[in-house]
């Protein structure tokens, strides 16, 4: 029986800070989220929101509990079936961009590419088409310190679909963007949302950018409230 494209059940993820003195940053959550919906997750900084993302998009382990994806397991694979399933289905966002400075624009989109060993000629194309969707055409040769801070987050969304995932992680996209860029950074997420179907996950402590998604999750001191 399918649970939802992912399906968190009964995550703990404990941190031990010393003898007798632990951090329960998730506490017994529960949540199930359908292909092609637009979720945010909101709550104070430290409420356990970006360990929930981290543990879906398998750059860790909860304590207890398992995440599916798909219907498959998180803790049933191996570290190489891990990294294989971020690779093709799973795109990140990052708030701090994350581009790597000594390469251009086309260049780090076309990374995730390269790692899946897509033939050379089909990379130049897609670079070229994510460059078109992100508004940033002529800015394939710019490397990110020539970019604004908005132009630097759109690289990062054309390099989150390279290798056209099924489900869009964005930990707080916005977060390092005035309020008018931000804006524009949100609705093109939407777009990707309603035109091609993407799975968007999207943390934030911001109410505005929460309002932006179809369904809020609200995280607080571990737990879904």
């Amino acid at each position: 029986m399918s649970k939802g494209q992912i399906c968190c059940e009964g995550l703990y993820k404990i941190y031990n800070l010393g003898q007798l003195n632990e951090c329960r940053a998730l506490n017994d959550v529960d949540v199930c989220i359908e292909s092609g919906e637009f979720i945010s997750m909101i709550g104070p900084s430290g409420s356990g929101k970006s360990t929930l993302l981290n543990l879906i998009s398998c750059l860790d382990t909860p304590t207890q509990g398992e995440v599916y994806i798909e219907d498959v397991g998180i803790s049933e694979l191996s570290g190489l079936q891990k990294a294989r399933l971020r690779r093709e289905k799973l795109g990140f966002i990052f708030q701090q961009f994350n581009l790597i400075p000594t390469m251009s624009s086309a260049e780090n989109i076309e990374l995730p590419m390269r790692f899946k060993k897509i033939p050379a000629g089909k990379r130049k194309e897609k670079v070229q088409e994510l460059l078109t969707v992100v508004g940033l055409e002529n800015k394939g040769e710019n490397r990110p310190s020539e970019l604004s801070g908005g132009q630097q987050q759109r690289v990062a969304v054309a390099r989150s679909l390279a290798n056209d995932p099924r489900i869009v992680l964005a930990d707080e996209p916005t977060g390092n963007l005035d309020q008018k860029t931000g804006k524009k950074i949100m609705e093109l997420l939407k777009r990707l949302n309603a035109e091609e179907g993407k799975t968007l996950i999207v943390v934030t402590h911001d109410p505005h950018i929460a309002r932006n998604a179809k369904k809020t999750i609200k995280i607080v001191d571990g737990k879904i409230a």
